[in-house]
């Protein structure tokens, strides 16, 4: 094959030179054609074959390569024939005897026929009309440890303003949190909202973009009006820009890799990079993207005037511990409710039990398998029954590994100066007054009640209401103040006894 430094040799000899085409041949030892072929083209000659080479060996297994590569088009991405698979499976079931490099090359040429790129079209959005939504995960340092969070991510269509937030799992309750989170943080609510289909909305997938949704997410939708839309199965690229916003919240919030002692903290900063973003001028656009996002603001849908409660609630049974069990962990309630049906109220942060829309107890949500999450003033009535038990309830020993010294200094000196259980009943009576009080003021006046050496639940009562922290009794006279409405009576009729008399009696003697 000639060279382009010989093909310029030839084309100066017979353009510049004024040599003949048989000449230069002669002189090259090319043939007259080669030498015709470089004097009317200067490019870089490439080699064509004039017939397919020949390739027995894989002609008779071609076939079942095509089978397996137009079958690939229906399979996962991630799960589809390499070439070397290919190959180790000709050999395995065909008894192929050719070289791995000849099959690759083969299923080369024909996945760039069978899998030719999509093409798209560029669009454009109206401003506050379209948003998408999506979870991704990230790495994080959380109180020391390693672990991996959730990131809810919504962008706008219009502005390409981001939310990022970070949630311990992607659950109903923090799929619903997340949204209402952001359209707090947007000023408003997109009118269309799009979406993969992810089982906290969708629970069937119907014919084209049609959805049997999740009843909680439609009524969170119909709550703040907006419309979800849902991508084809298997065609995330339908909402690119918050595919797009995963990687780059990943790439550009998160590292270095946080290190944080909280996931509020680690919010904080998502949400202050996420507000940086504002000041950002996007590539083919003459406003920033906050300046944009201001026009959007004006378009929205209106907030809802009461925010929605972005909880899960399930029925559950108290038992006899008083107890409810809410995945795998149980949560304490006030004895008095033992065995009664109660619902359980999960939010992302806490778990609220309630009655009758009375709430019985807020517990921090306990992300652990198999725990008991038990608040000590539920079982403080029962303990002043049974103060027999309370060496050994589980509820107080937690208590005790937490609670101030001086709770332990007082009812130490308490046992010795009262008779059991009198001195364990007196004490818990002590602990009852800490829900209103406070743990801080209760040990401070109990190192009081050592020093004066009151020991008695009356002495610290009064100390506490003479300081202000506590409310005074009811006396009657205090009573007397009130407004009281008498009883209605009604008079008898003492005319009818006056004749009764005159006739001298009932029986007229």
């Amino acid at each position: 094959m000639i060279q382009v430094d010989e093909k310029e040799w030839i084309r100066r000899a017979y353009l510049l030179e004024g040599k003949s085409q048989r000449q230069i041949a002669t002189e090259r030892h090319r043939s007259r054609r080669t030498v015709a072929v470089a004097v009317s083209d200067p490019g870089t000659v490439t080699y064509r074959l004039s017939l397919p080479r020949k390739a027995p060996v894989l002609e008779a297994v071609k076939p079942h390569i095509d089978t397996w590569l137009q079958a690939d088009l229906a399979a996962p991405k991630k799960q589809r024939h390499t070439a070397h698979r290919i190959f180790t499976r000709l050999v395995e079931e065909q008894q192929f005897a050719g070289a791995e490099s000849t099959v690759r090359r083969y299923v080369g040429l024909r996945r760039a026929e069978l899998e030719r790129p999509a093409a798209f079209l560029l669009l454009n959005y109206a401003p506050g009309m379209d948003a998408q939504c999506d979870f991704g995960e990230a790495e994080i340092i959380l109180a020391g440890q390693p672990i991996t969070v959730q990131l809810f991510c919504l962008r706008l269509c219009y502005s390409k303003a981001a939310f990022v937030y970070a949630f311990p799992h992607q659950r109903q309750e923090a799929f619903l949190e997340g949204h209402q989170r952001a359209f707090e943080f947007f000023g408003g609510v997109p009118h269309h909202i799009w979406y993969d289909n992810l089982k906290t909305a969708v629970l069937k997938v119907l014919h084209g973009h049609h959805r049997d949704e999740q009843p909680t997410f439609t009524v969170f939708r119909s709550h703040h009006l907006f419309e979800s839309r849902f991508c084809n199965p298997r065609e995330g690229h339908e909402k690119g820009l918050v595919e797009n916003l995963v990687g780059y919240a990943r790439r550009n919030f998160l590292v270095p890799v946080p290190e944080v002692a909280t996931l509020a903290e680690l919010n904080t900063l998502l949400l202050g990079r996420c507000r940086a973003e504002a000041d950002r001028r996007l590539q083919g656009e003459s406003e920033t993207v906050g300046e944009r996002w201001m026009t959007e603001r004006k378009m929205f849908l209106p907030l809802p005037i009461h925010p929605y409660l972005c909880c899960r609630t399930v029925p559950v049974r108290v038992n006899r511990y008083s107890l409810v069990t809410f995945e795998t962990n149980r949560y304490s309630v006030p004895t008095e409710y033992a065995g009664r049906a109660v619902f359980v109220k999960a939010f992302v942060d806490r778990v609220e039990i309630v009655s009758n829309e009375r709430r019985l107890a807020t517990h921090l949500r306990c992300y652990d398998r198999e725990r008991d999450v038990l608040i000590s003033s539920h079982y403080l009535r029962l303990i002043l029954e049974r103060p027999a038990a309370w060496d050994h309830a589980q509820v107080i020993q937690e208590w005790r590994a937490r609670w101030p010294a001086v709770y332990d200094a007082y009812l130490a000196v308490l046992r010795t100066q009262l008779p059991e259980p009198q001195g364990i009943r007196e004490f818990v009576r002590i602990l009852m007054l800490q829900d209103t009080v406070g743990e801080t003021h209760l040990a401070a006046i109990l190192t009081w009640a050592l020093n004066e050496r009151c020991y008695s639940c009356d002495g610290v009562l009064r100390h506490l209401r003479v300081l202000g922290l506590a409310p005074e009794p009811e006396t009657p006279g205090t009573k007397s103040e009130r407004t009281v409405t008498p009883p209605v009576v009604a008079l008898p009729n003492l005319a009818q006894y006056q004749q009764l008399v005159l006739a001298g009696g009932p029986d007229g003697d």
